[in-house]
């Protein structure tokens, strides 16, 4: 998608709307909401091939792309484990914003995880085309993409909700994200090593890029899995000889990023917070898009 290709350029001086002190709660959970929606299909259509709560799309269009995931046993079971959070997720933020809920927008997957990939990778991207489905190195990079963004978007919202009820939700949903974050980025770290096919570029290479990427396009607020070490790490005589662990993205008071929704939007739109595309190629529903 053409508009990915904003994704090299950092956003600085970019004039974007500014979010209240505190917003609107239906408008925080309408956000939200877009966002779960794409999650909810994507892991949906890695484990099981389908969408199983067309309900909750609310009326919206079922997202493109969407297929059954090539896994291995363990990381279907991670893939099914990730798809009933982010559905409940859907449903808890349905049910909270009541008859105000928006539908889940247009959302696109079969393309934007190429345009993504390449963006990220520049010329070393090839002429391949990614898919998210593939294999298991595939499917957890691009969850990576998808998780670390979800626990900084209800890190920020949780300041701008008014009452306690409404805080403790995103509190509790950001926490999840979090949890799956860090769960993606133990399991790439520890595989970091491995080479992506066929792009010949071992894992924890490709997520730097990708965490590049997004701190470029969203503000910063981004960090990858490695640090530089003065000692070697688990992987011994290669490219991760010299690095160590850094599983947790965090501030100098390691405390989680948090992210705006204009930076969210940046993101996930392909790098212009006011011009949709990406995963969102006709937008968010809600008045925060």
């Amino acid at each position: 998608m053409a508009s990915f290709r904003v994704f090299v350029a950092i956003l600085a001086g970019l004039a974007l709307a500014t979010v209240p002190a505190k917003a609107d709660n239906n408008d925080v959970f309408n956000f939200a909401i877009n966002l779960e929606c794409l999650e909810s299909q994507f892991y949906q259509y890695a484990a099981y091939g389908e969408y199983r709560n067309a309900s909750l799309l609310a009326g919206g269009p079922p997202a493109t792309g969407g297929k059954k995931a090539s896994l291995s046993a363990g990381v279907q079971t991670i893939a099914a484990e990730f798809a009933r959070d982010e559905t409940a997720h859907l449903a808890f933020l349905r049910s909270a914003a009541g008859a105000a809920a928006v539908p889940c927008p247009q959302i696109d997957i079969v393309n934007s995880f190429p345009a993504v990939i390449k963006a990220a990778l520049g010329s070393r991207a090839g002429n391949y085309n990614f898919s998210p489905y593939d294999n298991d190195v595939n499917f957890l990079l691009s969850a990576f993409l998808f998780e670390d963004v979800g626990a900084t978007a209800f890190a920020g919202a949780i300041p701008v909700l008014v009452g306690a009820d409404a805080q403790s939700a995103a509190n509790g949903i950001g926490g999840v994200e979090a949890y799956h974050g860090g769960l993606l980025r133990q399991w790439l770290f520890e595989n970091g090593g491995l080479v992506v096919q066929p792009y010949g570029i071992q894992i924890v290479s490709f997520v730097q890029a990708l965490s590049d990427l997004r701190g470029k396009v969203g503000g910063g607020k981004d960090e990858g899995i490695t640090i530089p070490a003065a000692v070697a790490s688990i992987y011994g005589p290669n490219i991760l000889e010299f690095f160590q662990a850094n599983i947790v993205p965090a501030d100098t008071n390691a405390m989680i990023f948090a992210r705006t929704p204009q930076e969210v939007l940046a993101i996930v739109y392909g790098g212009d917070a006011s011009k949709p595309g990406g995963f969102f190629p006709s937008g968010l529903n809600g008045s925060v898009k």
